[in-house]
């Protein structure tokens, strides 16, 4: 497949980013004969954008059209010495020029002028925008200055992990096997990989799903060492089926997955223990996702369209045992997994997720029963989304204070010395969680 193709389907996923679409649905639209090579240039592109776009600015102060920036911009990444340089650089010259021939004639001399410009002059110009935080970190100013002040310790070290590659953990159906039974299976397969759990397995290299043994037959799941943490949390620390241990969540407790989509919680619940979930979402097409997930899996949940923060809309008045609620909130946490989500967020959005979190909390208290459990949860990195909220709801609750469980992990950050009890290690993806139960 010739670079110039797979540079321009990368620069349409690139100009859908910057005009407020994920990379995801952005990719989704493109051809099935590319699309692989174009999403490991959009990919790259992400990560490496804050320095791509300083460095435009640098050369070509007035911004060509949205779907030319797109293409200069993702040919710059490719350029950044500190991006890995996959392709020689006369090659990604020649190859943009060629994707600008095809796309843009009128453009193909501009783009040719600034990356010869780029390559010429490179160690000067690479010197002069690194002393831009946008170009330093690849991160929204905004955002560098939030991890700053949440993690003064640690903040750089939080936004360079950004930029890596992450893991592809696997969650082994606990009715199905285990983590030790797995890795003889995948040994079988030639495939290399390493438990970090009880059912919680590394592969050594990432592949396709399709290609994951098991996971077509419902044995195996996708999903990150910190979200697995969820449902052994809320079920009181199982580990597995049918013995479940003193305190935990007792067979038939009704649970309320709060947003559920796409399920991978919902179905761990389910895998952990024999408990009568209600999977709640939102969107009916995410909501559809989760019926997706549980019927791969052979599992079995009440499915509902609904808004959290309305339960008098859903509800039928039988209060919960137990309610896992897995906020909306900005995935500052999970940024290796979905490094379009850096540009995608502004600044205000921090406080208005904030005020969604504390209205689900407000909303679904209640809907527990005395003596339940509430499990709060988001993949956030900020003290906004995480500490800060649970702090807040603690204050305002009126009545008997909600008991924080000491097994409470709090905040998780996506280091590797970040060595966590429980049945998985970091570093995994950014988390926070709160175990909170009603008196």
């Amino acid at each position: 497949m010739p670079l110039s193709d797979l540079l321009a389907a990368a620069a349409d996923a690139v100009a859908a980013v910057r005009a407020g679409r994920s990379l995801n649905d952005a990719l989704a639209a493109c051809p099935a004969t590319l699309r692989p090579g174009a999403q490991a240039i959009a990919f790259h592109a992400m990560r490496w954008l804050g320095a791509a776009q300083t460095v435009r600015t640098m050369l070509a102060p007035r911004s060509p059209s949205p779907p030319v920036d797109a293409l200069l911009l993702a040919a710059l990444t490719l350029l950044w010495p500190d991006s890995g340089e996959p392709y020689a650089a006369h090659t990604v010259v020649d190859q943009a020029v060629t994707a600008a021939r095809q796309r843009a004639p009128r453009a193909a001399s501009f783009i040719n002028a600034v990356l010869r410009r780029f390559v010429r002059d490179r160690d000067a110009l690479v010197t002069a925008a690194r002393r831009d935080p946008l170009a330093a970190y690849n991160h929204p100013v905004w955002w560098v200055d939030r991890v700053r002040v949440d993690w003064p310790d640690v903040w750089q070290a939080l936004l360079e992990l950004d930029q890596q590659h992450p893991p592809m953990t696997l969650r082994v159906n606990a009715r199905h096997g285990n983590a030790e039974t797995y890795l003889r299976e995948l040994a079988q397969h030639g495939l290399a990989a390493a438990a970090i759990g009880p059912h919680a397995v590394v592969l050594e290299v990432p592949r396709p799903v399709q290609q994951v043994p098991g996971f077509d037959e419902g044995r195996v799941s996708v999903q990150d060492a910190a979200a697995q943490r969820a449902a052994p949390l809320l079920i009181g620390g199982g580990s597995g089926v049918p013995q479940m241990p003193a305190g935990a969540l007792r067979a038939g407790a009704r649970v309320l997955d709060a947003c559920a989509a796409p399920g991978g919680k919902t179905a761990h619940l389910l895998e952990l223990a024999d408990l009568d979930v209600l999977a709640l979402d939102v969107d009916a097409g995410r909501r559809a996702r989760v019926k997706d997930t549980l019927d791969r899996l052979h599992l079995a949940a009440t499915l509902r369209v609904g808004d959290a923060c309305d339960p008098g809309s859903w509800w039928d008045g039988r209060p919960f045992d137990a309610i896992l609620l897995d906020a909306p909130c900005t995935a500052s946490g999970i940024v290796r997994r979905h490094p379009d989500v850096r540009w995608l967020r502004r600044a205000g959005d921090v406080g208005a997720l904030a005020r969604t979190q504390a209205r689900m909390l407000d909303a679904l208290w209640p809907l527990l029963r005395p003596g339940g459990r509430l499990l709060y949860g988001t993949c956030s990195i900020f003290r906004a989304e995480g500490q800060d909220q649970i702090d807040a709801f603690l204050q305002r609750t009126a009545g008997p204070e909600p008991r924080v469980d000491p097994e409470s992990p709090g905040h998780l950050l996506p280091l590797p010395d970040n060595e966590t009890e429980g049945p998985v290690p970091s570093p995994a993806d950014g988390f926070f969680y709160a175990l909170l139960h009603k008196p």
